[in-house]
């Protein structure tokens, strides 16, 4: 036995009736086809049904599995709290599955739950699978903030403890797709949403699970999509797998995307294991990205990789260009992994003797002291991208006017807070946005209007 199959499913609380009171019948189409993937389901008769929901528990560096013997959970909070759900949990496949994750260096477990019911993106797909079938036992499964590769990584796991146990398996991928989808929807709008949902529906209804690592971070961000993790678990799950495809259905008429796709195991398929494709691209990537770092970058590199295996803080080498031995600047230094921030420290004006040193001190600070984020593990060091931005000096300016958010960086002061943005981020458009990060980091009040404002140009070295 293993897992059967899956389904992508989307998790709105007015498609139940008791909620909906008849505004669920503007997506007839969605309840129609949920029906449809439910009773596919339920044809599989499995042991296990394994929920994976953006709102059970989401760590930023940890895949939370619920623990216990069971749980329960209303619609209470959408005002239909006659509406119940009780599951018990499969506790032999959630130890297994937990040790699996832990071979593999995966940071996942039965750790961390603040919220014991069970929240509507689990309670919603087993509503409908309830129609048809409840023979069953529930593995829920929260999100992280991990990169997507680790959330196939956890859907492999998903699959071998299935195999291990022998039991039979589906897989629901609870998720909506772009929350910015109609300007007048609860979210608003943006050029992204709907972006993201036509690619996310070509993807996901020809089965191309591989594609679903190469989706951007930052756009699935503007895309306001809460989705995206689930199904890359999923896809992980029917790793090296063949699946017969049905995709059933795609709308959103309250500005929000609801998408449901069956996926049927057909056998074995070695030519679809995607995470291995896609480390080989990435792998050559990052080989193509050494190749092109200049000395800035590559001891940016030297210093974090040097640091994250022994420990060490290295000295300033030698050979390198002489303004790096001569010069004082602020420096940041940035990495990211799979497109997504991984660290950032740096500082404004110079505090070491020259750039090199101020190189050195901040790479190790962005690898194991930036407190958004644990520190980087020796695994993760061949995905790392980095960036070194070299600070010119700082000038005042009298308005908001003078800066350009392509050009300058911008320093927000009010009192003794300031805090700093860079130019030309990913996702900062316009000055008011960049003025407005800035002042949040500072924890200065957005709407506060006596700040001292100052810009500064940057030296970007990848």
């Amino acid at each position: 036995m293993s897992v059967k199959g899956a389904v992508m499913v989307p998790h709105p609380p007015l498609i139940i009736p008791e909620v909906g009171r008849g505004q669920e019948k503007e997506i007839q189409s969605t309840i129609d086809a949920y029906h449809q993937a439910a009773e596919k389901t339920a044809s599989w008769k499995p042991d296990t049904v394994v929920v994976l929901s953006p709102h059970s528990m989401m760590y930023a560096d940890y895949f939370h599995i619920s623990p216990g013997k069971g749980a329960e959970g209303s619609f209470r909070q959408f005002r239909a709290p006659q509406v119940k759900i009780r599951v018990e949990y499969d506790t032999e496949f959630v130890s297994l599955l937990s040790r699996e994750a832990e071979a593999r260096d995966l940071p996942a477990g039965t750790l961390g739950e603040r919220e014991r019911s069970l929240d509507h993106g689990t309670m919603i797909p087993l509503w409908f699978l309830n129609h048809y079938y409840r023979d069953y036992k529930v593995v829920r499964i929260g999100l992280s903030g991990l990169p997507f590769s680790r959330h196939y990584m956890l859907g492999q796991c998903i699959r071998k403890t299935a195999e291990l146990l022998d039991r039979r398996i589906a897989v629901i991928g609870s998720g909506d797709l772009s929350h910015k989808l109609k300007e007048d929807g609860p979210y608003g709008f943006s050029k992204e949403g709907p972006e993201y949902d036509n690619r996310i529906m070509d993807v996901m209804g020809r089965g191309d699970f591989g594609q679903l690592l190469d989706f951007p971070e930052e756009f699935c961000e503007k895309a306001a999509e809460c989705g995206h993790r689930s199904f890359v678990i999923l896809a992980g799950a029917l790793d090296r797998t063949a699946v017969k495809t049905e995709k059933l259905s795609h709308e959103g008429p309250f500005g929000v995307g609801y998408g449901v796709c069956v996926y049927e195991a057909a056998g074995a398929a070695p030519e679809r294991d995607f995470l291995r494709q896609y480390e080989e691209r990435a792998g050559k990537e990052a080989e193509r990205r050494k190749q092109a770092e200049d000395a800035c970058v590559r001891l940016a590199r030297k210093t974090v990789e040097t640091y994250v295996r022994t420990g060490e803080k290295i000295s300033v080498p030698e050979g390198l260009p002489e303004e790096m031995y001569a010069d004082r600047a602020g420096v940041f230094v940035s990495l990211k992994e799979e497109g997504r921030l991984r660290g950032c420290i740096g500082t404004i004006s110079p505090v070491q003797n020259n750039i090199a040193e101020e190189i050195i001190d901040n790479a190790v600070s962005a690898a194991s002291r930036d407190p958004r984020f644990h520190a980087v593990q020796p695994e993760e060091l061949d995905q790392l991208v980095y960036s070194v931005d070299v600070l010119g000096e700082t000038e005042e300016i009298s308005s908001e006017e003078e800066l350009d958010v392509t050009r300058y960086g911008v320093v927000v002061s009010r009192g003794y807070k300031r805090g700093l943005l860079l130019p030309n981020l990913e996702g900062v458009d316009t000055v008011e946005d960049q003025i407005a990060i800035a002042k949040r980091k500072a924890g200065i009040p957005e709407s506060a209007q006596d700040v001292r404002l100052e810009r500064f140009e940057v030296v970007r070295h990848f």
